[in-house]
C-alpha cells in the first residue's frame, strides 16, 4: 500500500512536469493523492485493530512479542535482586517472632500462680506488709527456690521467723536483712551482688540466705538439722525453739498455699529458753574450734553467726 501511494505521487509529479499546469489537472492530482492516502490509512487502521485483537486473545503470543521487543526486562538478575529485600524482611520477621515467643514464655514463667497469690495475701495481712512488697518477696523466694531446688515455702517461713519480713532488720550480733545473714561471715557470697552492703537488699539477702539454708539441709540430710545449723546451734542440743517455730510457720504456709482458710493471729508462743544466750556469754576459750566452725558458716560458740538470734 505504501508503494502504491509512492507510485501515485511519482506519476503525479511526472504528469505535472510533462503537461502544462492547469487548475483542473492540479485538482485531479490532489484528489488522487488524497484517495490513495485514505486507503493507506484505512489499511493501517484495520491492521492495528487485528493485531490488538490477536494480542488480547493470545496472551502467550503477546508475551513473546513483549520479550522480543524488550529482551532486557526478562533478565533474571533484577528478579534475584528484588527478592533479596523480601528475604531480609522475612528473616527479621522470623527473629521478631522468636523474640516475642521467648518474652511470652518468660512472662508466663514469672506470672504469679494461684498458690503464690494465696501466700502473698496471707503474709501481707499477717505481717502487715504492703501488698506490692509482699508480692515482690514471695516472687523472689519462688524464683530462688526454683533455681536452687528448695521449697519456697520453707524460705518464706525462715524469712517470717527471722525478720518478720522486715528487709532492714538487724540483730545485735550483726545479722542483717530478711533472712538475718551475717554479711561479715558470708561476704564472699555477696561479691557478685555489690558486696556486703547488699545484705540489706531484699533480693540479694533472699538469694544468699536461701543458698546457705540449702547448703545446711544438704550437708545434714534433713530440714530440722539444717535449720539448727542455720541458727548457729549445730554444736549444741537446744536451738531455743527456733526449728519448731520455722516448721510451724512452714506448715501454716503449706495450708495457705493449698487454699485453706488459715487465721493470721495465734496465741503467743512460750518464751524461748536462754540456752543460746548462755552459750554466747561463755569466755572465748576454745578459739580454734570456733574458728573452724565459722569457716563453714556457723559458730557453735556464739550461736549467732548465721541468723543472729
Amino acid at each position: 500500500m505504501i508503494h502504491r501511494f509512492i507510485g501515485a505521487s511519482a506519476r503525479l509529479v511526472q504528469q505535472m512536469a510533462s503537461q502544462p499546469v492547469t487548475w483542473s489537472s492540479v485538482t485531479k492530482a490532489a484528489r488522487g493523492v488524497l484517495t490513495t492516502a485514505q486507503h493507506t490509512l484505512t489499511v493501517f487502521g484495520l491492521s492495528a485493530v487485528a493485531m490488538i485483537a490477536l494480542l488480547y486473545s493470545r496472551p502467550d503470543f503477546a508475551k513473546r512479542v513483549s520479550d522480543f521487543l524488550s529482551p532486557q526486562q526478562s533478565a533474571p538478575a533484577p528478579v534475584v535482586a528484588s527478592n533479596a529485600p523480601i528475604k531480609l524482611v522475612a528473616a527479621h520477621a522470623d527473629t521478631a517472632v522468636e523474640v516475642e515467643n521467648a518474652d511470652s514464655k518468660a512472662a508466663a514463667a514469672n506470672r504469679p500462680t494461684r498458690q503464690q497469690k494465696y501466700v502473698t495475701d496471707w503474709l501481707s495481712r499477717r505481717y502487715r506488709v504492703a501488698g506490692d512488697a509482699a508480692n515482690m518477696l514471695v516472687s523472689t523466694a519462688y524464683s530462688t527456690a526454683h533455681e536452687i531446688k528448695l521449697d519456697p515455702l520453707l524460705i518464706l517461713a525462715v524469712m517470717a521467723i527471722e525478720s518478720g519480713l522486715n528487709p532492714f532488720a538487724e540483730s545485735p550480733m550483726g545479722a542483717q536483712g530478711l533472712m538475718q545473714v551475717m554479711s561479715k561471715v558470708h561476704s564472699d557470697k555477696f561479691e557478685g551482688m555489690g558486696g556486703s552492703q547488699a545484705a540489706l537488699n531484699p533480693v540479694a539477702n533472699i538469694r544468699v540466705g536461701a543458698q546457705i539454708l540449702k547448703d545446711y539441709v544438704t550437708r545434714t540430710g534433713s530440714v530440722e538439722a539444717g535449720l539448727k545449723n542455720y541458727v548457729g546451734a549445730g554444736a549444741i542440743d537446744d536451738d531455743s525453739g527456733y526449728g519448731s517455730k520455722v516448721l510451724t510457720e512452714y506448715k501454716r504456709l503449706k495450708q495457705v498455699a493449698s487454699g485453706k482458710n488459715v487465721p493470721i493471729y495465734f496465741p503467743p508462743s512460750p518464751a524461748p529458753s536462754t540456752t543460746l544466750k548462755t552459750v554466747s556469754a561463755q569466755p572465748k576459750a576454745d578459739t580454734t574450734s570456733a574458728s573452724a566452725e565459722t569457716a563453714h558458716g556457723s559458730s557453735g560458740q556464739s550461736g549467732e553467726t548465721v541468723a543472729g538470734l
